[in-house]
């Protein structure tokens, strides 16, 4: 198993891309901490899909990313239920579509605060147990319109291009201290997070412009988390986004 020994904290773990990174990492060993909000239900049911396989190696951690005393507590509880912190993974966040004229300063300041401040409250706080320890890999969740902008997205695109200058910045600041921090951009994911933000003609319109065809699915994108995370695969990538795309930003 490749992350046996190692533990992990997902963000946004309950549900979409981060339930499938939390499946694929406890099977392969990790114990791992799944942060959720409001999903009260579906991560109670992770949490028992996950227990009768491995007993006990699972913990859930409710807390508001955006908040900077509950990303302290939720730390903190975490690296006292499994005693060190080896891997973040960031995939909390929201989205949905206005234009920058009708755009609300409200709704800008929320989409920033969910999807970029929340990467850089859970980093702060999880830098120091990894840089003691001498080893962490931070991966965090982008998505390509952070590359490439989007109509009607502006807010959520400036977040995610955040979330990749940050990460690089942060490889900069830590690689050589034993922490590596890497993104993944990925595409349009089934994902009710996915559904709930676009609006169905622009669904329709990308689908048509993909060049596989099709939109992936949630746990397509899990495997290249675990490939950042696990030794050695993940050893030599730092600063980097991988991008689980349907081929639709070719870099």
């Amino acid at each position: 198993m490749k992350l046996e020994g190692k533990t992990a904290l997902i963000t946004g773990g309950s549900t979409g891309i981060g339930r499938e990174i939390v499946r694929l990492f406890s099977k392969e060993g990790a114990q791992v901490g799944v942060n959720y909000l409001n999903t009260d239900e579906e991560a109670s049911a992770l949490k028992a899909e996950l227990d009768s396989a491995r007993p006990g190696q699972t913990e859930l951690f409710q807390a508001d990313v955006t908040k900077e005393d509950e990303v302290q507590a939720m730390i903190r509880k975490f690296t006292e239920r499994f005693g060190h912190l080896d891997i973040l993974v960031c995939s909390a966040g929201i989205n949905h579509q206005v234009s920058v004229e009708h755009m609300e300063p409200a709704q800008w300041d929320r989409m920033i605060a969910c999807n970029l401040r929340s990467v850089y409250l859970c980093c702060h706080y999880a830098l120091p147990h990894m840089l003691s320890q001498g080893f962490g890999r931070i991966i965090n969740i982008t998505s390509q319109l952070g590359q490439i902008g989007g109509v009607d997205s502006a807010h959520y695109s400036a977040a995610k291009a955040g979330i990749i200058g940050f990460t690089k910045s942060l490889a900069r600041e830590v690689s050589t201290r034993g922490v590596n921090a890497n993104c993944i951009a990925p595409g349009p994911i089934k994902t009710p997070f996915f559904y709930e933000g676009c609006t169905p003609k622009w669904q329709a319109d990308k689908l048509a412009s993909l060049p596989l065809g099709r939109f992936g699915e949630p746990w397509e994108v899990a495997p290249a988390a675990l490939f950042l995370a696990s030794d050695p695969d993940g050893n030599l990538f730092t600063g980097q986004t991988l991008g689980p795309n349907s081929g639709d930003v070719m870099l």
